[in-house]
């Protein structure tokens, strides 16, 4: 099952396929061998506005303390690995600073590839007055090198023409597509979660299954070792082990690192409920709530006098 370890115990650690750090993650970090470790690394880090779990810096501290711990984390990647690091912004005074620009180049200096950038797309969050209302962050791919693992097939969604056919050429007439679906793409439109999710629980920044999902689906392998240094209610770890992968994780909050024990132990046994990636989104058009309302209606109707035992207000009184 999964292991919770609050004092250091490299034996412990290094025997363990599913493990939570209930600490720190840099001291976890420092402790740690310099040697790889990790086949994927996917979390959401702190995005410095502060949250409970975090003190607000100054830009340029939190950018060196991201700095170190990605630096840390970067010995301990194997050397076929990937790094998924999604962010938002950073907001002060009303002005936004993109973190995936501002953290880009520590992950270049290290030597790291960009492969993608991904979108990720949600449809519900705050209503800003002075600006137009953030509804993406985003999700950036790292790879150590060159040959890194990439499971296309795992995580084809429906072609949107099924149907489609060669037209000319040694295949005109049969299909063009790929049966088993199409590429993803960089832009990727999963739920974020809200109050009526079905995941959510009381962490204020939740991470959804289903983007996590997808992540390890197509960049890791079964048996491989899927590491979130802020691993939150533990989202990396039901999306790691449902799919046969190993997952270690730190989290400094023990409410928190509760939260995510229960999860975790409720993904071993099946029971864990959550939204999968591949889950087409709600067409909000047919709900009732989406129709106009006849405002002129509705003000004839709220003149009139409401009844009372099958008479009038009015017969009444």
């Amino acid at each position: 099952m999964v292991d919770t370890i609050r004092r250091f115990k490299l034996d412990k650690i290094e025997t363990s396929n599913h493990m939570l750090w209930a600490g720190d993650v840099k001291k976890f970090l420092s402790n740690l061998p310099e040697k790889p470790y990790f086949d994927l690394v996917v979390t959401s880090p702190p995005y410095n506005i502060n949250k409970e779990y975090e003190d607000k810096l100054p830009l340029h501290d939190y950018l060196n303390w991201q700095k170190d711990i990605i630096s840390e984390i970067a010995k301990r990647t194997t050397k076929n690995g990937s790094i998924c690091w999604q962010v938002g912004n950073y907001v002060e005074n009303g002005h936004i600073a993109p973190l995936d620009i501002e953290i880009h180049p520590i992950f270049r200096d290290l030597g790291f590839k960009l492969r993608n950038r991904i979108i990720w797309h949600f449809g519900h969050g705050l209503h800003t007055k002075r600006r137009f209302s953030g509804r993406y962050e985003v999700v950036l791919w790292y790879t150590k090198g060159d040959d890194y693992t990439f499971n296309l097939d795992d995580v084809r969604v429906p072609s949107k023409y099924p149907g489609k056919r060669h037209f000319k050429g040694p295949n005109k007439g049969k299909l063009s597509g790929n049966p088993q679906g199409k590429n993803p793409e960089d832009v990727w439109n999963i739920p974020n979660v809200k109050s009526n999710h079905v995941e959510k629980t009381e962490h204020p920044c939740q991470f959804p299954v289903g983007l996590i999902e997808r992540i390890v689906l197509a960049l890791s392998n079964k048996n491989d070792l899927v590491f979130d240094p802020f691993c939150g209610v533990g989202s990396t770890g039901v999306a790691s082990i449902i799919h046969n992968r190993k997952f270690w994780g730190c989290e400094i909050m023990d409410k928190y690192v509760e939260i995510a024990e229960e999860r975790l132990s409720q993904s071993f046994d099946g029971t864990i409920q959550y939204r999968p990636h591949d889950q087409p989104i709600y067409d909000h058009t047919q709900s009732k709530l989406s129709i106009v309302p006849d405002q002129q209606s509705e003000i004839d109707n709220s003149r009139k006098p409401m009844p009372n035992n099958g008479k009038l207000l009015a017969d009444a009184i």
